[in-house]
Formats: structure tokens, sequence, C-alpha cells
């Protein structure tokens, strides 16, 4: 899918005049909530060529939008970066509105509050402001795409968008596209990411979609050797950068992410999924964001971010390390197998949405076919016999790789 058009496939129907309004060119782009991430999906789509208008109802949070943009934008033209004539060009295509109503957009994409009553009670309202033919976009990270399309009087025009944060700075979009949302729709979806320099992926609206169903582990097995006294917490960071060769360890991560947040993506993946014990949350995290150990932003998380506190040393363990290392990733690329065998993306979509969301070293499926299935379902099985738990319950795509000796990309 390339260029700037997207064919549109006839539907019968209520869906068949909706669908005849979509608009093959991408005019304003509507931005609804003005926080950290709508801020910088609009600075994406403005350093685009876009013209892009900010709507929330708070006034002081759209004025420190506004703020946010001058200040940024105005550091990428000192460090040159842009030039001052590409960064006034930006801030001229963005303007700001306090109401719904103010918006005439071609698409519009949600960037609120992760709570699915308002994302629904928003999207409801839109309808009653934008056009026929204007596309309906969530930045949802974890919700499902399908139920906010559900309380919409033409859900088709609904689809999933999902920004990683900081949103300038990371190149994946998760395309997510629900049960009812339109083949055009997708596609439209899909060219506007690609438009805007972006890395778009598809992926079924599934809890956690790609990157936030496949990462659980990494925070999550972390936790499960913390919580068994096998490693501390430095050490088990060290050993995932030192020799994982990730570029941040899971509670260096989970510090700058938040707990709060992480903590609260991994209840939605397992709640989300009839509480399967492979996603259970960490009581250990629970009582950090108990605690108000929130991470960087309260400074105090995993690690004391006061002034003076002393640094935390691993041990360094080379032997240690690597029984951490190869735990971990075997949970991780045995999701990622999982992943493919349920159909949530293809693994070129999988392994570039892992290296391009989160900065995975390498994609996992190939990892996986690099380590070998049997290998991995070795010590995926190894953990089960030792816990008894359908945590470790391997994927039957792994399986099956391992008893007749494929790989996940062939041979």
């Amino acid at each position: 899918m390339t260029g700037g058009t997207v064919s549109t496939e006839k539907k019968t129907g209520s869906q068949k005049g909706f669908q005849s309004g979509f608009q093959t060119g991408f005019q304003t782009i509507g931005i609804v909530g003005s926080g950290t991430m709508g801020t910088g999906i609009a600075q994406v789509a403005a350093m685009a060529g876009q013209s892009v208008v900010i709507a929330d109802r708070d006034t002081d949070a759209l004025a420190a939008s506004e703020a946010n943009l001058n200040g940024i934008l105005g550091r990428l033209a000192k460090k040159e970066k842009i030039t001052e004539a590409e960064r006034d060009r930006a801030l001229a295509r963005i303007s700001f509105a306090s109401d719904l109503e103010d918006l005439a957009p071609s698409v519009v994409i949600e960037a609120i509050v992760e709570d699915l009553e308002a994302k629904q009670r928003l999207f409801r309202n839109l309808e009653g402001v934008v056009s026929a033919g204007c596309i309906l976009a969530t930045n949802t990270s974890s919700l499902s795409v399908s139920a906010i399309a559900g309380a919409c009087q033409h859900p088709g025009r609904v689809v999933g968008m999902h920004f990683f944060n900081p949103a300038p700075l990371l190149p994946l979009v998760e395309v997510v596209a629900s049960v009812q949302t339109l083949d055009a729709v997708k596609d439209i979806a899909y060219v506007l990411a690609q438009n805007w320099g972006k890395v778009p992926v598809m992926a079924r609206d599934l809890p956690g979609f790609i990157v936030n169903r496949i990462a659980r582990p990494f925070y999550g097995e972390a936790l499960r050797l913390l919580d068994e006294g096998v490693a501390d917490v430095p050490t088990i960071d060290w050993a995932m950068r030192e020799i994982g060769g990730f570029r941040m360890g899971p509670f260096e991560l989970m510090d700058l992410i938040g707990n709060d947040v992480n903590f609260a993506v991994t209840r939605s993946v397992y709640e989300a999924f009839y509480h399967d014990p492979r996603y259970r949350p960490s009581i250990t995290q629970q009582r950090m964001v108990e605690a108000g150990f929130l991470g960087r932003k309260s400074g105090r998380g995993y690690y004391d971010y006061a002034p003076g506190a002393p640094d935390a040393v691993p041990t360094f363990d080379q032997d240690l390390a690597r029984s951490i290392v190869d735990r971990i990733t075997a949970m991780l690329m045995n999701e990622a197998v999982d992943a493919v065998f349920w159909n949530v993306a293809s693994p070129e979509d999988i392994d570039l949405a892992m290296t391009k969301g989160v900065n995975y070293p390498r994609g996992l499926l190939q990892w996986a076919d690099e380590t070998g299935a049997a290998v991995l379902l070795g010590r995926i099985n190894a953990l089960r016999e030792r816990y008894a738990e359908d945590r470790y319950r391997p994927s039957p795509m792994l399986v099956e790789l391992a008893q007749t000796g494929r790989k996940v990309y062939g041979d």
C-alpha cells in the first residue's frame, strides 16, 4: 500500500452511502485530547505538512499544549534539526479549539483518557458534529476497538491508530481493524501513517494488539525472578541490557513508563483474556503503585531518583545473567509465536512492531528461528514442569515447529 490514494470497495446496506463519502486525500486532521500523546501526534502530522486542529474542553490543557509545541519545535530549530522556516510552517498548521463543533476534519484521532466509557461517549458525540465521510480513529493502547466502535451509528468508520510515546520519536503505529471496520477505512489509516513518515503494522482487535500483548513477559517474568529471589533489580536489568542486548532493563523501563501505567495495561490484558495466567499481574507491582512508587515521575520506583541517591550495583555473574536472559526471552519468543498462531498479525509485522515499537534488539520470531524451536520448547517445558502452572504452557505452534523442525519464516 503506497501513494496517497486508496481504492474503495463498494458495500451494501446502510454502510454503502457512508463509505462513498470517504475522501482519498487528507485535509484537516482533528486531534481530540491535548495531553502528551495528542500533542505528540499533532506535531507528527504538522511536521508532515498536515493541517491540524487540537480540540480539548480544558482551555488550560490547550494552552499547555500550545506552549509545549512552541518549546519543542523551537528547540529542534535551535539544535538545527529543522530550519526556523520549517518550525514556523509547522506551528502555523496547528490550531486549537475548545469545542468539538469547531472540528471539520477528514480524520479525527482520539487521544483522551484510557477509559472505555469516556471513549464511547466521545465517539457518539463526534458522530453528531463531523461529516458523514469522516474517519474516527482511537489511539487506545489496550481497549477493544470493536467496543468503542459499537457506540457509533456507523461503526465501520472507526479504526485503531495506536501511536507509541513519544509519538514524534517512535516510528510504529499499530493500525487495528475491529470486526466492524471497513476495509477502506483500515487502508486509509495505514496510508495516512505512511504519509506521516511512520511505520504502520496491521493488527487484529485482540487484547493488547501486538506490542502490549507480546511484551507482557518482559515485565512479568522479570518480576517473577525478583519475587523468587533469583536476582535483584539491578542484576536483572544489567543482564537484559548487557547479555540480552535490550536498550533498557525491564525495571528501568517500568520506571520510565510509570508503574501505574504498566500495571494498568497488564491488568487490562489479563482481564480481557478472561484471567489467563500467562498475563497475571504482579502483586509486587501492585504494591509499588499503592505505595506511590511510580518511577521517574514520582522520584521513586524500583530505583531511587532522589538527588544524591546511591547507584544500584548489580551482581556481575555471567552464568546467572544468562539464566535470566534465557528465561525472559523464551517467554517473549513463545508469546510472539503464539501471536502468529492466533493470527494477531503477520510474522513480518510482529517482528517490525517489536523492533520499532519497543526497540527490541531483534525481531522475536527471527530470534526464535535462530535459537531453534526445540530449544525454546525445552526451556518452556522445564518452567512448566518446575512450577506446574499454565502460565508456562507452550504455544501449539511452537510444539509443531519443534516436532517438524520447521521455522516460523521457513527453511
